[in-house]
C-alpha cells in the first residue's frame, strides 16, 4: 500500500486548515513550507484514541521541532470544523486543547492517496510520518498500523540526523560522531 517516497520529491498538496488555536482557519501548502525541514503526518481519524496521545505530544514538544527550525502539519480526512472541534476539546475529555501547529483537511483524500498512506475500503489514513526536507525531498516515512502510535523521540532523533549532514551509524544520537561528515 504505502509506496515508497524517500528520494522522491513530496507530493505536492493544498488543503484547508483548522489552526492550533482552536479559532481560526487557514490553508497550508507544500510551497508553504519550501526551504524548510517539514514534518507531515497522517492519523485516522479526529475523537479516536491513540490520535490524541500523538498530537499532543507532538505538540508538547513544539519547541524541540522550533529550535530544528522544523515545522509540523497534521493531516486526516476529517473536515477543519472536525478538527477545531476537536482542538476546542479539552484534552481531559479526549479532546486535544490548543495545540502548535495546524490540522489539516483531507477530505478528498487525495494527499492520503498521494503519500500512499490511504486505507482505501476504509477511507482513512493510516498513520504515516514524513519529513521533508527544504528542498522538497521526501528524506523518511515511517507508516505503522493504527492502533500503535509513533515515537515523538524517534523522530526527533531521525530529524535531527538527517540534519547532521552525514552518515550515521544505528543508534546514533546528537553529539555521537557520523561515520561520514557530507
Amino acid at each position: 500500500m504505502a509506496e515508497r517516497l524517500v528520494g522522491k520529491p513530496a507530493p505536492d498538496f493544498t488543503m484547508e486548515t483548522a489552526l492550533g488555536d482552536g479559532q481560526a482557519f487557514g490553508q497550508a501548502s507544500l510551497f508553504d513550507y519550501k526551504s524548510k525541514w517539514f514534518i507531515m503526518f497522517f492519523y485516522p481519524l479526529d475523537f479516536t484514541f491513540v490520535c490524541p496521545t500523538e498530537i499532543t505530544a507532538l505538540s508538547d514538544e513544539a519547541e524541540i521541532f522550533e529550535d530544528l527550525e522544523t515545522e509540523i502539519l497534521g493531516v486526516s480526512v476529517d473536515s477543519k470544523f472536525s478538527h477545531r472541534a476537536w482542538i476546542n476539546t479539552p484534552r481531559d475529555s479526549n479532546g486535544l486543547g490548543n495545540i502548535k501547529f495546524p490540522l489539516a483537511a483531507d477530505i478528498t483524500k487525495s494527499v492520503a492517496r498521494d503519500y500512499g498512506v490511504l486505507i482505501e475500503e476504509e477511507g482513512v489514513a493510516l498513520r504515516g510520518l514524513f519529513i521533508i526536507d527544504p528542498e522538497g525531498e521526501v528524506k523518511y516515512q515511517v507508516v505503522n498500523h493504527n492502533d500503535v502510535g509513533r515515537s515523538v523521540d524517534e523522530t526527533v532523533r531521525v530529524l535531527q540526523a538527517l540534519q547532521s549532514g552525514g552518515l550515521c551509524p544505528a543508534n546514533w544520537k546528537p553529539g555521537d560522531d557520523n561515520l561520514v561528515s557530507g
